[in-house]
């Protein structure tokens, strides 16, 4: 009787598998390798890690890897909501407190120029969201239906011209009328005469001042802004007038224009 033979088993893993830990370990080397070699960006780095931190925007879900002192991060804010403060901005805000200043200087000179002068029944000085507002009735510039400056307007606008050397303010003259048709060669219509009246006043100013002319406008409105109805000889010595606005730099200018 033949006695079979028994098979022989290798006790331990099979022979493959040494082959291949072998490959991994060395592809685990590999990427060891280039992880060395290569360069973490410190500021990504910390952009990531404070995105996650417990200040961070999402500052009511605290970061699951804190920081070892977060207090010493003072780049962060209590309030992340908050906006920066910019210099440029409160710069600009100074600029515009002073201007401001500058133009209640200007009204109360001008108001105290009026008085001293008894022209408050013919010239009267305020103040609005647009700026300094001067209003001169026809008499105090012009002979009627003419646009020539006549000369007893010539020192209050001296006046204006000295005060507006002082501020860059834009400045808007306007030309009224009453609701009476006019129709000569110069002025065919209270259009011409009201725009040539705002133009003869910016033209002194800036003769006699040596002003920057782009600070200026000229309007014409004619009889089409009354501030009281032409049924009476006063009312209509009230509309016809010319208006003087030094702007508020806060104002916007396409409401000014």
């Amino acid at each position: 009787m033949y006695k079979r033979r028994q098979e022989r088993t290798d006790k331990g893993a099979p022979k493959w598998m040494v082959t291949f830990s072998d490959m991994m370990t060395l592809i685990l080397v590999f990427f060891i390798l280039l992880f060395s070699m290569s360069v973490v960006d410190a500021n990504k780095f910390r952009a990531i890690a404070e995105s996650f931190q417990e200040r961070a925007m999402f500052e009511f879900y605290p970061s699951l890897i804190p920081f070892d002192n977060p207090a010493e991060d003072s780049d962060v804010k209590d309030d992340p909501f908050e906006e920066d403060v910019d210099p440029y901005d409160s710069h600009l805000e100074l600029e515009e407190e002073e201007l401001d200043e500058q133009l209640d200087h200007l009204l109360a000179e001008v108001i105290e120029y009026l008085e001293a002068n008894e022209l408050t029944e013919l010239i009267t000085a305020t103040r609005d969201d647009r700026g300094v507002v001067l209003v001169l009735q026809e008499q105090t510039l012009f002979q009627t239906a003419s646009a020539d400056i006549i000369p007893d307007a010539e020192p209050f606008l001296e006046k204006v011209g000295t005060l507006l050397e002082t501020i860059p303010n834009l400045v808007k003259v306007e030309g009224h009328t009453d609701s009476r048709p006019i129709n000569t060669v110069q002025y065919p219509s209270n259009w011409e005469l009201s725009g040539a009246r705002a133009s003869s006043v910016i033209r002194h100013l800036i003769a006699e001042h040596e002003l920057d002319p782009q600070r200026f406008m000229s309007v014409g409105y004619g009889d089409t802004r009354p501030v009281a109805p032409n049924t009476t000889d006063d009312n209509l010595r009230q509309n016809r007038r010319v208006v003087v606005v030094i702007s508020d730099p806060s104002y916007e200018e396409e409401d000014l224009y």
